[in-house]
């Protein structure tokens, strides 16, 4: 099985395009959140993963975006309901099993409270080894991470719209992973 993922779009829907082209044919797709930025919503990003019949939870932007907080941004004009409704009834974390293969996909961290910022140079990093996944992704960094952690890899494949990594030029990335043997990889691109 060959999986895409993607995270932190932001409201980037050509970047998601792009990203969904350059992976080809791929099983699944998965998006650990961030769809959204801030309280702007995109219609267009949203109906891309949902008929692509991505795997999708939220990130702290959905999460705020459907706060009390939000209530005037969802109010905006043009704004889809039914693209609205169906992300806001996504979850804040998913666990899968696909291909034999136990993941746990996240936006932050796979512990409670959830929202801190696990670099990949963060001593934390090695507690999303105590997982029970043989895989855990996840996204808010907008860094890359692939590592195996006490027989867990984890991996976070930066950020599909919003680049900010340094390590990797500031370029937009998403990540595939194969499910046998369980591996990942994470492709640098750019909208042109």
């Amino acid at each position: 099985m060959r999986i895409g993922v993607v995270s932190d779009i932001h409201c980037n829907a050509p970047a998601l395009k792009r990203a969904i082209n350059l992976m080809g044919n791929v099983d699944e797709i998965f998006c650990l959140g961030d769809s959204i930025f801030e309280y702007r919503f995109s219609n267009e990003v949203v109906e891309i993963l949902k008929a692509s019949g991505a795997h999708v939870i939220q990130g702290n932007h959905e999460e705020a975006f459907f706060s009390p907080a939000g209530v005037r941004a969802r109010a905006a004009p043009g704004i889809d309901n039914n693209l609205a409704d169906w992300l806001a009834a996504q979850p804040l974390r998913k666990q899968l099993k696909l291909d034999g293969i136990d993941f746990h996909l996240c936006h932050s961290t796979p512990w409670e409270p959830r929202g801190a910022y696990i670099i990949p140079e963060h001593p934390k990093l090695s507690e999303f080894g105590k997982t029970n996944a043989d895989v855990v992704l996840y996204g808010h960094t907008h860094r890359q991470v692939v590592k195996k952690i006490n027989g867990t890899l984890v991996v976070n494949p930066g950020s599909t719209g919003d680049a900010r990594d340094m390590t990797n030029g500031r370029r937009l990335s998403y990540a595939i992973i194969n499910t046998n043997p369980v591996d990942a990889h994470i492709i640098d691109f750019d909208l042109v």
